[in-house]
């Protein structure tokens, strides 16, 4: 049997396979699943009949007497014997579309259209006793409007029995009347176990004022919510308008919380398992969607250019970023996917989310610390990773703060070993992750990534491949972010610490920040300076109270000052960088000037691991260059020379 065949069956009864014996039959069908063809049919031969006795009928006004009954006899087995002539090819009665369906409409009409232009042309020839040629057409009509009626009856009976119980069910206001919004509706209004019974719908839009969907009619705007809600009892607001800016949801969900409503929203298409909506898609209302940030378009072709088939080593893969970055590259289809970090237990978390368990005893894990030189260049050596994502490093402030030496041995020192071991073994590409706090940065944490953001230009200029950085601020939902900390607070029962009652910080999900970092290495250019463009900055305060509404719960907020290092606002491009953005709007290329190693180890030798990293930043790019060679442009004392390094290795064959 082919599978065009199996379309035939009704629905929920397809083919099943005998795996005992290898093949395959088609299954017994129920009982009444002929009875149900043949009741459709026999209504549509009734169809006809009444249509054509009718429009004949029409057509001598009502004149009973003078109508031919052996000549409207004959046409009505005509229409009839073309009726089934053409529905059998067409497969009308073998289940294929849903009864009422759209599709199921056109199928009928089709049919019926045909087989009336067979009668059309029956009376056109010459035969006694004769049909007036109107005849045909009128009959045509009222047989479909009869045969159509019917079948819409059914489906408006089916509707309603399956509508949700109006006292078991929440009542529920949808906001957005669109493509998804009504596919919601039609989700719960067609399932009575579904728990939600759609009372009224919301929409801005001027066009969709009259607009009704599964009966459900469009009652006004947003700001209508309070007034909708009383009036309609409802228990529940459905946001399915998913182009709400932050201002408009969070007006909305304060609406709604002072309206008694509980909210829950439709979660963006890339989180969705399906492009349709249905209500178990639903999710309740999380800080994200205050944020009100929307899905960035990304050139999937240039990501797919540089990862497809290739291999593919990420460090930090343990970490909230790395390994976000780990699941997004593997729908990418590299060759190999190697994860690196001392963390196993963070190996152990990502292995599990991307093939489903974690045995920790296959190539792709590697447990390393990226402060290991020879332990990194034994590595590289033997993968020879093609692309490497460097998102190791330490991320604490104030704890950098206390202890710089660690900040300079991981975020710089451990940056240049990874940088090294790439350039040995030929990657073609390097992505360092860094922060914005490394814009005119004034913490230990900002100056380390500021350093390494230069030792990446650096080794920019000493390879054939691209070496770049990707900048961002803070992710929502990594370990230790602000996100995490308050919620653990609020559940705790508070205090909420607050550092300035009016800090703010750049905010980004961790899936569109890694999502723009792997489109951002598709486009930057070699030694650059990557910046995502994070949107308008978040009040911290705010963002602690929203977190308090949505978990229903009030607490006090306590202010405990700005720690050392620590600005009131960040900046995600510094003084003197320019905000160029030539390729994506929401990616900003960076000049940035590079740094030799070599003499920024000198430095730290000389003054120390936190001295060396101000006096480093403090130093112009040209002073650098003339550090790097002399007046007859040989290389000077301490700068990188080809002696510095080993030869790049040959390239493995793919």
């Amino acid at each position: 049997m082919t599978p065009e065949a199996d379309e035939d069956v009704p629905a929920g009864e397809r083919r099943h396979d005998d795996r005992s014996t290898g093949s395959t039959a088609r299954p017994r069908l129920p009982a009444d699943y002929a009875a149900r063809r043949l009741v459709l049919l026999a209504w549509d031969c009734v169809a006809w009949a009444a249509g054509l006795t009718a429009g004949i009928w029409l057509r001598y006004e009502g004149d009973v007497a003078v109508i031919e009954r052996r000549g409207l006899a004959l046409l009505v087995l005509i229409a009839l014997v073309a009726h089934v002539l053409v529905a059998v090819p067409m497969h009308l009665y073998r289940g294929r579309h849903e009864i009422g369906s759209a599709e199921g409409t056109v199928a009928l009409c089709t049919v019926m259209g045909l087989a009336g232009v067979v009668a059309f042309v029956a009376v056109l020839l010459p035969y006694e006793p004769h049909v007036p040629r109107s005849v045909p057409a009128i009959g045509t009509l009222i047989a479909i409007a009869v045969a159509v009626g019917a079948r819409l009856a059914v489906r408006l009976l089916r509707e309603y029995a399956a509508r949700p119980d109006g006292e078991a069910a929440q009542r529920v206001i949808v906001l957005g009347s669109g493509a998804e919004g009504q596919q919601l509706v039609q989700s719960m209004s067609s399932d009575p176990d579904s728990g939600y019974l759609p009372v009224a719908l919301l929409d801005d839009a001027p066009a969709a004022r009259h607009r009704r969907v599964c009966r459900i009619p469009v009652q006004g705007t947003r700001h209508d919510l309070a007034e909708v809600a009383t009036r309609t009892g409802a228990d529940l607001l459905v946001v399915a308008d998913r182009e709400l800016s932050a201002a408009a949801m969070d007006q909305v969900s304060r609406t709604a919380a002072e309206a008694g409503l509980g909210i829950k929203v439709l979660p963006p298409l890339s989180e969705r398992l399906r492009p349709l909506v249905e209500h178990s898609d639903l999710r309740d209302l999380d800080i994200s969607d205050l944020l009100g940030r929307h899905p960035v378009e990304i050139d999937v072709a240039a990501i797919a250019g540089y990862l497809t088939g290739r291999r593919v080593l990420v460090t930090g893969a343990g970490g909230s970023i790395g390994s976000e970055l780990c699941r997004q590259i593997h729908r990418f289809g590299p060759a190999e996917l190697i994860m690196l970090d001392r963390d196993e237990s963070g190996l152990h978390a990502t292995q599990l989310s991307i093939t489903g368990s974690a045995l920790l005893d296959t190539a792709d894990t590697v447990l390393a610390d990226i402060r290991d030189a020879e332990v990194l260049d034994a590595l590289f050596v033997e993968r020879r990773p093609e692309v490497v994502f460097h998102a190791a490093a330490l991320k604490h402030l104030p704890m950098l703060e206390r202890f710089p030496e660690e900040a300079w041995r991981t975020n710089v020192l451990g940056t240049q070993n990874v940088l090294e071991a790439a350039w040995r073994c030929g990657a073609t590409r390097f992505v360092n992750i860094s922060t914005d706090k490394a814009a005119d940065p004034v913490s230990v944490l900002g100056r380390s990534k500021r350093l390494g953001e230069r030792l990446v230009a650096e080794a920019a200029a000493y390879t054939e491949g691209t070496y770049l950085s990707v900048r961002f601020g803070n992710v929502l939902g990594s370990r230790g972010s602000v996100l995490t900390t308050f919620t653990e607070q609020i559940a705790a029962g508070g205090p909420v610490t607050v550092t300035h009652p009016d800090v703010t910080r750049f905010l980004m999900t961790t899936a569109e920040a890694v999502q723009l970092v792997v489109h951002a290495a598709a486009i930057g250019s070699p030694g650059e300076v990557l910046v995502l463009d994070m949107g308008e900055p978040v009040r911290i305060t705010d963002l602690a109270q929203n977190l308090m509404r949505l978990a229903n719960r009030s607490v006090e907020i306590v202010y405990t000052g700005l720690r050392d290092g620590e600005k009131l606002h960040e900046e995600l491009i510094g003084s003197g960088e320019v905000d160029r953005r030539p390729i994506h709007p929401a990616v900003s290329h960076i000049a940035v000037p590079p740094l030799p190693v070599t003499w920024a180890r000198e430095q730290a030798e000389r003054v120390g691991c936190g001295r060396a990293m101000a006096v480093l930043l403090d130093l112009p790019a040209p002073a650098m260059a003339e550090t790097r060679s002399g007046a007859d442009g040989r290389a000077a004392p301490g700068a990188r020379t080809g002696s510095d390094h080993l030869v790049p290795l040959p390239r493995r064959a793919s």
